[in-house]
């Protein structure tokens, strides 16, 4: 499996930010940013090695702690949850499967998700916020059914009525989902919470999917 390398830059970004203040701050976005331009094993030794000192050199700072609200806590968290994700991505070993010899034989393999985002992602967005009053489980029920009616050869509506899961599974998946970004203190993203764009649109209503 290969992770986003853009998203895991954007992960650092989010607890970063784009101009960090610390210095520690500063270096782990520089080294983040350099994901995006590895392109060859070496170059992903490289990282992995610079990502790795970095952790070294800033292992004590990261370990101060201050005390909010009566509590003590550690005074650098934010930095500690983008260390943490990129600690966890490197583990698993899924930054870098794009450069594996034995995959790149059969072809290149792009190292970001981008062609799903453009062509997939963004129309399911659409059908999303064109149907925003539908609550959740009908949405993802919604994604479900655009899938199948986008594969090369689609079933016919009753086939696909057997294959789509009930209530209660996604129900059950969302639970045990919502209940691991939890463990990991990562905020859920399932589109749940209000933007503007929920309440105005930009365009005529579209029923034509």
């Amino acid at each position: 499996m290969q992770r986003c390398t853009f998203h895991a830059f954007e992960q650092v970004k989010r607890q970063a930010a784009t101009r960090p203040k610390l210095q520690a701050g500063v270096e782990l976005y520089g080294i983040a940013k350099d994901l995006l331009h590895v392109n060859d094993l070496n170059g992903a030794a490289e990282w992995l090695a610079s990502f790795s000192n970095w952790c070294t050199r800033w292992d004590e700072f990261l370990k101060e702690k201050t005390i909010i609200d009566g509590r003590i806590q550690f005074k650098h968290e934010r930095l500690r949850r983008a260390r943490r994700g990129l600690e966890k991505l490197a583990r698993a070993g899924t930054l870098f499967t794009y450069l594996e010899e034995d995959l790149t034989q059969e072809g290149f393999i792009p190292a970001t998700n981008n062609m799903i985002e453009g062509g997939v992602n963004a129309q399911l967005r659409i059908v999303l916020k064109e149907h925003r009053g539908l609550r959740l489980d009908r949405r993802i029920k919604a994604v479900f059914w655009w899938c199948y009616m986008h594969t090369e050869c689609p079933l016919a509506p009753a086939d696909i009525l057997k294959e789509m899961p009930t209530d209660a599974t996604i129900t059950q998946l969302y639970q045990a989902a919502s209940n691991t970004n939890h463990k990991d203190e990562v905020v859920a993203q399932w589109g749940g919470a209000i933007q503007w764009s929920d309440l105005h649109m930009s365009r005529p209503y579209r029923i034509d999917y």
